[in-house]
C-alpha cells in the first residue's frame, strides 16, 4: 500500500475505532507512526480531520466529509484489484463478526471449502456473544442470531433452526420430566444465550394453543455454549437451538423434553454495516454461506432438525 492510500486507510480506521493505537495495530505500525501518517494527510489537504481530546478521538466536519468518500475509494480500489485477479482469487483479510457457539459449530465447518477456493484470502473471526460495533471492530460483515437487526444494518436471512427444551438424563433422574409448560414452575431453569436478553417467559405451542411459562432461571449463562454446558451438568431445563446442542443430543448427554410443544425457530442473518458499500470479498462470502448452509442441511443432523 503506497503512502497516500495508507494515510487514507489509517484515517478511516482511526475514526471508526476511535483510537490511533488500535488502528496502528491493524496495520502493523506503532501508534506514533499512525499519528504521523494522519497528520501528514491533514497537512497535505490543509484541513483538520480529527479532533483529539484526552477521552476520545472524533472526526471534524471536514473529516466527516472525507470519511464517506475515503471509504468508498478504498473499497473501490480493493474491488478493482479483486476483479483484475478474477472472482476465484480473492485476497486480503476478511473480518467476520459472529456468535461464539454458532460460529464454532455451524460456520467453522463450512470454511475449509471456501478458503480452498480462495488460497490468497485470510479470515479473521471476531467471535463474541456480545454484539459489538461492526465498524469499530473492522468487520466487513457479521452473522447475527435472534431478532432481525435494526435499520442501521443491511440484513438478509441466512437460515433458521428448531428450538427445543432440553435437560440432562441425570437431572431428569433426580427431578422427573416436566409434562407441561406449567410444570416448569417446579423445575430449575437455565436461561441465557445470545438471543435471550431480558427474557422473562418461555412461550410454546401445543395442540394449536400458545402457552406461556414465567422464567426465573436458577442459572443464567451469557453464551449459548454456557447454556448447553450447564444443561449437560444437570443444572436444569433449558431452551436451545439445534445448532447449539445437536452433538449433545446425538451422544445422549442431553435429551429433549416437552416434545409435544413447539417453539418459534431461531433465525440467523448475514449483516452488513449500512454505512458502507459491502466489500466484494464480503459479498462473495455471504453468497457462499447461503449455498453452503443449504447443502449442509442434508446431513446426519437432518432427523434432529426436522
Amino acid at each position: 500500500m503506497n503512502d497516500r492510500l495508507q494515510q487514507f486507510a489509517l484515517f478511516v480506521r482511526t475514526v471508526e475505532t476511535g483510537s490511533f493505537s488500535r488502528a496502528a495495530r491493524e496495520f502493523g505500525l506503532t501508534q506514533p507512526s499512525a499519528s504521523r501518517a494522519v497528520a501528514a494527510l491533514e497537512s497535505r489537504l490543509g484541513v483538520k480531520l480529527i479532533a483529539r481530546t484526552t477521552r476520545q478521538i472524533s472526526a471534524t466536519d471536514a473529516g466527516k466529509a472525507l470519511l464517506a468518500r475515503a471509504r468508498e475509494a478504498l473499497a473501490a480500489i480493493e474491488d478493482a484489484e479483486n476483479a483484475a485477479r478474477g472472482a476465484n482469487r480473492l485476497s486480503g483479510v476478511l473480518r467476520v463478526a459472529l456468535p461464539t457457539t454458532y460460529g464454532a459449530r455451524r460456520i467453522a465447518p463450512l470454511l475449509p471449502a471456501f478458503l480452498g477456493q480462495h488460497p490468497r484470502l485470510k479470515i479473521d473471526l471476531i467471535m463474541s456473544d456480545r454484539y459489538e460495533n461492526l465498524i469499530a471492530e473492522g468487520a466487513e460483515l457479521a452473522l447475527r442470531v435472534g431478532e432481525q437487526p435494526d435499520s442501521s444494518f443491511v440484513a438478509r436471512k441466512l437460515e433458521s433452526a428448531r428450538r427445543l427444551f432440553i435437560a440432562a438424563p441425570s437431572y431428569l433422574a433426580r427431578r422427573g420430566a416436566p409434562r407441561s409448560l406449567a410444570d416448569l414452575a417446579e423445575h430449575d431453569l437455565i436461561g441465557g444465550g445470545p438471543a435471550a436478553s431480558g427474557e422473562h417467559s418461555w412461550a410454546a405451542r401445543r395442540n394449536g394453543r400458545t402457552e406461556i411459562a414465567p422464567v426465573e432461571p436458577r442459572v443464567h449463562a451469557r453464551s449459548a455454549a454456557g447454556v448447553v454446558a450447564c444443561a449437560v451438568s444437570g443444572l436444569g431445563v433449558a431452551v436451545a437451538s439445534i445448532w447449539m446442542c445437536a452433538e449433545e443430543l446425538a451422544s445422549g448427554a442431553l435429551v429433549e423434553v416437552l416434545t409435544d410443544y413447539s417453539l418459534d425457530p431461531i433465525v440467523a442473518f448475514v449483516v452488513f454495516p449500512a454505512a458502507r458499500q459491502p466489500a466484494h470479498k464480503a459479498r462473495v462470502f455471504a453468497d457462499y454461506l447461503e449455498r453452503a448452509v443449504m447443502q449442509s442441511r442434508i446431513s446426519p443432523l437432518k432427523q434432529l432438525t426436522g
